[in-house]
């Protein structure tokens, strides 16, 4: 019995130290006890975390010593620094003190700041804070991306077919209705995460300066369910193999999808299909392109679809107050709404004093407001609208050049669409004729959110930008999250969405 109990007692002495080495903490204002999303952390000085839209940030196992030092930030909250040990004893909550919001009836001249010529000379200094250096640089980033499926309405009903039996037909039909039933109780789910170091910046080639980029990926994971159809391409192959089922294995069929047909050849025998496979997309080579794609649209510089910081002209902007960052600099704080048809959101923006930079925005659309809309219901069958688009872009002044980096953003964008794509399956004879038609409706949105975090950014030569190989890399699959993936790593503490999700048997 005594034996039993030590080794229960060392069982649960490491049982407490594994879990130890995995921290996770909140970030809350002191006086509300609300959670601050999107909160600095810098570890040691060297590492930069954020805190989720929860308020929760972990700290990896190399990062949790008790000695590790904290300076934790909030734009318009006072500084806390403090030791991993301090957390602890603070039962792993972090409260910070809100600072001093002087409001436009508090400024010592009672002048109230013109809204107006502060956007002015945003915009005059856009090239100066958001352009290129063009030096070589390694950014160590963890990019996490999820995407969720959400049908409100899925049928499938057959129209006509002269190949199937009266027993086949009710087998196909009892297969589709299975099909979309787990479709609509068991919506599907996608996440990704995954941590590299991005290289980029403009070398020389044949005297041309050239804009290079390279992927070095240390650790990716993905929790996706296989047995769950995730795009409409997804559902209409899926939709197809069922009926493929049924029909004739030895025989070549067309398929005529839509209004204006289409003349691909499929056929159940093996091989045939395999063959017309296209070559996949190197994965180290599409996250490069996603990862380069994902910072260039969240340029104030470049982006259209940030016109409510490089087209002041088209939105009203209000006056809300001044606060102070970490370094007692005054930061303006403006309100903005749309003012022409082309503006689409609303939001805050936090711009300093000093020299007119924006250094974070939190957007959202406006009320009534659509995005990128199509609507051809009645003639093609196809609606589809943007009605979500938010976002939380943060900037910091950049380590090794002058001017500001994309420090972390926060990025939510949603579709609502509606399908409905008859489907005919020809069999190829010399007197083609029709074997089944079905329509394929559908009517639902779908949710793309993605994280950025750049945990640290130094400079490198071209000779040690030549010297990085990129190499192909699998996503680990997991069947649910699991905490102690990213035990030894710098991470984005997940939303409670991340944590539940579960392949469904």
């Amino acid at each position: 019995m005594t034996r039993i109990l030590i080794q229960l007692f060392f069982f649960l002495f490491g049982l407490h130290t594994a879990i130890a080495q995995n921290i996770t903490a909140k970030i809350i204002d002191s006086q509300s006890g609300e959670s601050l999303p999107y909160a600095n952390i810098k570890v040691n000085e060297t590492i930069n975390l954020i805190s989720n839209a929860e308020g929760y940030f972990t700290l990896s196992e190399s990062n949790s010593g008790d000695t590790a030092i904290l300076s934790v930030s909030y734009l318009g909250y006072a500084k806390r620094q403090i030791t991993v040990g301090e957390l602890k004893n603070l039962q792993y909550i972090i409260k910070l003190e809100p600072g001093v919001f002087e409001l436009e009836t508090m400024t010592i001249s009672n002048i109230k700041p013109d809204p107006n010529t502060i956007m002015a000379e945003v915009k005059k200094n856009l090239p100066i804070h958001y352009k290129s250096s063009g030096k070589l640089s390694k950014n160590q980033l963890f990019y996490r991306e999820a995407t969720v499926f959400k049908p409100k309405n899925i049928n499938i009903e057959f129209t006509k077919s002269t190949g199937f039996s009266k027993k086949g037909l009710e087998a196909a039909n009892k297969d589709l209705n299975t099909f979309t039933s787990k479709l609509i109780s068991n919506p599907p789910q996608e996440f990704k995460d995954m941590l590299c170091n991005y290289y980029s910046g403009t070398k020389m080639k044949d005297n041309k300066p050239i804009f290079s980029q390279k992927l070095e990926v240390k650790k990716a994971i993905i929790l996706k369910d296989e047995n769950r159809s995730f795009s409409l391409d997804d559902m209409q192959e899926t939709g197809t193999n069922i009926l493929l089922k049924h029909l004739d294995s030895t025989k070549f069929y067309r398929v005529k999808s839509g209004l204006f047909g289409s003349r691909d050849t499929i056929s159940m025998r093996k091989g045939y299909n395999e063959k017309k496979k296209k070559t996949e997309t190197s994965r180290v080579s599409s996250s490069k392109t996603g990862i380069t794609s994902f910072v260039y649209q969240n340029s104030f510089l470049n982006s259209t679809q940030m016109n409510f910081v490089n087209q002041p002209e088209l939105y009203d902007y209000t006056y809300e107050g001044k606060i102070y960052n970490n370094d007692d600099e005054t930061v303006y704080v403006l309100s903005f709404k749309p003012r022409k048809s082309k503006a689409k959101h609303t939001g805050k923006l936090y711009i300093s004093a000093a020299d007119y930079a924006v250094v974070r925005c939190d957007y959202t659309l406006a009320e009534g407001k659509n995005l990128n809309g199509f609507n051809m219901k009645f003639l093609l069958g196809v609606k589809v609208f943007e009605n979500i688009n938010k976002g939380t872009l943060i900037f910091k002044k950049n380590p090794i050049s002058s001017g500001y980096y994309l420090q972390y953003a926060s990025s939510e964008s949603g579709q609502y669409f509606y399908i409905n794509r008859p489907l005919k399956f020809i069999e190829l004879t010399d007197s083609e004729k029709d074997v089944v038609a079905f329509d394929l409706k559908v009517e639902g949105n779908s949710v793309e959110k993605t994280e950025y975090l750049n945990i640290s950014k130094s400079e490198i030569d071209e000779t040690d930008f030549e010297k990085i190989k990129e190499e192909e890399f699998n996503y680990t699959k997991l069947q649910r999250y699991d905490p102690k993936i990213w035990k030894d790593f710098v991470s984005i503490e997940p939303l409670e969405e991340m944590k539940q999700f579960r392949v469904v048997e």
